[in-house]
């Protein structure tokens, strides 16, 4: 007996345009989330594709700069050039690997302020002649991070940057209001007075000026600021509002229409969050949560914790005791998956409180 599809399925593997729509309203409509990984390598690329396949969800791989700039080799001189190539890289690799784990990914770069803009564009040159030589773009959306600047700054770089990636079928994130911390050399370090900040704290007015706008234009999604911050803090440092989240859902909707949650709206500085908050979140109409530094941390303690068990490896090749080689031990196939095996766990534990666990619209069209 032929296998039933759903109407909303999308084939596995990278999803831009119409799929890439489809993935973003079945979010919406479920109220979950999907975690919005960083990556620096392959093995943090593998770690995030085998996490979501293993708890049948769909997931939002991203790159900074920063991890572009790595991923494309720190030993190249231009490191503008080594950012492109970088995330270039990382995408096709995602593009040829995907689809083998049967799940939907999301390809995106992460936190672009105006000095990176050329970077953007050179991404987007690139999806520009992929799309021309294979009907798809490389990357599924990007990010265009002006919150720093004045909104009518911050909305007409993203008018002209989504009308040049909607003929491609891509999306943009915009921010309004400013995440906390530093990432990557954007922003700062927290300081005492984050919380007395109105920066840090989106008006819903802010967001339905910027819905007009740019909705109409293509796909957007929108990081609205409500506290957050990059990075981890003691308690106390940080004060995160979510209900401005649902004040911008009810005035957009009550200004244009639709459903009570219309905005596909971004959480930024996830890790270290609390699950209440999360969950709050969530039902605010947040589908996308970044994760960046528990992935880091994670990836760290299982590196650390192998090479503390087999120290002896990381110090000789042969045992001094037995003369035997330690080569299996050292290898750098063995602790880099130790630094896998705990992101994949760390993730477990994401997919879960996201609520994405089992939703992959991800089948096999007949």
């Amino acid at each position: 007996m032929p296998r039933s599809f759903s109407t909303t399925a999308v084939p596995p593997g990278v999803v831009t345009g119409r799929d890439y729509r489809t993935l973003l309203a079945a979010c919406q409509h479920g109220r979950y989330a999907l975690p919005a990984v960083n990556v620096t390598n392959t093995n943090t690329v593998n770690a995030v594709l085998e996490a979501a396949a293993r708890n049948h969800s769909d997931v939002i791989i991203q790159i900074s700069h920063g991890g572009a700039r790595f991923f494309g080799g720190n030993g190249l001189q231009d490191s503008h050039r080594a950012r492109i190539l970088g995330a270039v890289s990382m995408a096709r690799h995602v593009h040829l690997t995907a689809k083998e784990y049967g799940i939907a990914v999301i390809v995106h770069t992460d936190h672009a302020n105006r000095p990176l803009i050329p970077w953007l564009n050179a991404l987007i040159e690139f999806s520009e002649v992929n799309y021309a030589q294979t009907g798809r773009p490389l990357f599924s959306s990007h990010m265009l991070d002006l919150s720093a600047e004045p909104l009518d700054h911050n909305l007409d770089e993203a008018d002209a940057m989504l009308r040049r990636l909607t003929p491609l079928g891509m999306g943009l994130e915009i921010e309004l209001g400013i995440t906390g911390g530093e990432e990557d050399g954007i922003g700062t370090e927290l300081g005492e007075d984050h919380t007395a900040n109105p920066s840090f704290y989106t008006q819903p007015v802010e967001v339905l000026t910027a819905w007009e706008r740019l909705s109409p234009l293509g796909i957007v999604t929108i990081a609205a600021s409500f506290g957050n911050v990059h990075g981890v803090y003691k308690p106390g440092n940080v004060t995160l509002r979510p209900e401005i989240l649902k004040s911008s859902q009810e005035l957009v909707s009550s200004q244009c229409g639709g459903d009570p949650n219309p905005l596909p709206l971004v959480f930024h500085g996830g890790s270290g969050s609390d699950p209440a908050i999360i969950h709050e979140a969530l039902s605010y109409g947040v589908i996308k949560v970044n994760l960046d530094t528990d992935i880091q941390f994670a990836f760290a303690r299982g590196v650390g914790a192998y090479v503390q068990q087999h120290e002896t490896a990381f110090q000789h090749q042969l045992c001094p005791k037995t003369g035997r080689p330690l080569k299996k031990q050292y290898d750098p196939r063995t602790w880099l998956r130790a630094g896998e095996q705990h992101c994949i766990e760390r993730l477990n534990e994401a997919f879960t409180i996201l609520g994405s666990r089992g939703k992959s619209v991800a089948s096999p069209r007949p």
